[in-house]
């Protein structure tokens, strides 16, 4: 827990005072006062988060963390367990949505087993995607079904987000980081952990993951509030929801999250699962909201419950539910174009054009 609180000792407030800058030159940029709307706010933020008047965004890195969850034994999810690990080598291999999206913004993906069931083999990974890396992180073989006790132990969870906080730093350049998730399951862990945060009722929040049909989600709701009951996550304590409830890889993304924000990075968001950890990170570190973007509102309706609660605006809604990091690799694409829009469009007064009379 040293490394932990180390962290958040260490979260500093994002710069207003360069803010105030960066709005008075979007301010004399050749156009009407704010008509490039959200890209002017995105831009003013990330000069705030990064305390950089000119922020670099050419170092861009996506954390999709894969993990196993026991809950599965509950059949909340229409995919079997092993899609998870196959997924991972499609990941490896550049075949995934999150691969093709990274490739077009021009990122870098890190993936990391955070606590899949299986052992990944060397032997079935192609390597020749150069954009795409691989991390054993593994916690464990898979979660614990919450319905018959907690997902991990405490110290597991500790573990879980230290792992987080380690791959973060063990990458030596990043400008902006987006994190997204892989797990057959793991819409329920993150629908229990919502449920824990916001208080809102079970089914108000639950959505149907990979697809499942209405005896299942019945179903899934059941498993949830089962699951809150038998363990009873304090709220007060974020290491003991997501022990209780959570996910490996929930607890990895949250540890990217804090790590972010003491290094004065922005972290783009992805969608459900996303936010399940940013709670977790924020149930940590209240001041890490500052520093996340929130780049979509995903079809699972507990995500908007979740960017509701954190106060975050979503950049974009598509109808998306893929996870894996592909609404956060759009999202730092507009992050960019608004840092662009900062940097190099021009002023009135640089290109001799006559202000508002």
């Amino acid at each position: 827990m040293a490394k932990i609180d180390e962290v958040i000792k260490n979260i500093e407030p994002i710069d207003n005072d360069m803010m105030e800058k960066a709005q008075k030159r979007l301010d004399n940029l050749t156009k009407p006062l704010g008509s490039l709307g959200r890209l002017e706010e995105l831009a003013k933020k990330i000069v705030g988060i990064t305390g950089k008047e000119n922020p670099p965004l050419k170092n861009k890195v996506i954390f999709t963390m894969a993990g196993d969850h026991g809950v599965v034994e509950e059949k909340v999810s229409a995919y079997p367990q092993e899609v998870t690990l196959q997924m991972v080598y499609n990941f490896v291999s550049g075949g995934a949505g999150i691969n093709v999206l990274s490739r077009h913004i021009g990122a870098r993906v890190i993936v990391v087993d955070m606590g899949v069931k299986t052992d990944i083999s060397g032997k079935m990974i192609d390597a020749s995607r150069k954009n795409t890396a691989l991390k054993i992180k593994k916690i464990n073989y898979g979660t614990k079904n919450f319905t018959k006790g907690p997902a991990m132990t405490r110290q597991e969870a500790i573990k879980s987000i230290e792992s987080g906080i380690e791959i973060f730093e063990e990458e030596k350049e990043i400008d902006i980081v987006g994190i997204g998730d892989m797990g057959i399951g793991n819409t329920t862990p993150s629908s229990a952990i919502v449920a824990v945060y916001t208080k809102e009722k079970v089914e108000n929040i639950t959505g149907r993951g990979t697809g499942i049909d209405d005896a299942s989600f019945k179903n899934k709701v059941e498993v949830i509030e089962r699951g809150i009951k038998i363990n009873a996550p304090n709220p007060e304590d974020a290491i003991d929801v997501l022990s209780k409830i959570g996910g490996f890889e929930i607890g990895g993304l949250a540890g990217v999250i804090l790590a972010g924000a003491k290094a004065k990075i922005p972290v783009v968001i992805d969608g459900f699962i996303s936010g399940a950890a940013a709670l977790i990170a924020y149930g940590l570190a209240p001041r890490v909201k500052d520093y996340l973007i929130a780049s979509h509102c995903s079809v699972e309706r507990g995500h908007r419950v979740i960017l509701n609660y954190l106060g975050l605006r979503p950049l974009f809604d598509l109808d998306m539910r893929l996870g894996e990091g592909t609404g956060a690799a759009l999202g730092i694409n507009l992050a960019e174009a608004g840092v662009k829009i900062l940097t190099e469009m021009a002023t009135f007064e640089g290109a001799g054009v006559s202000k508002k009379t």
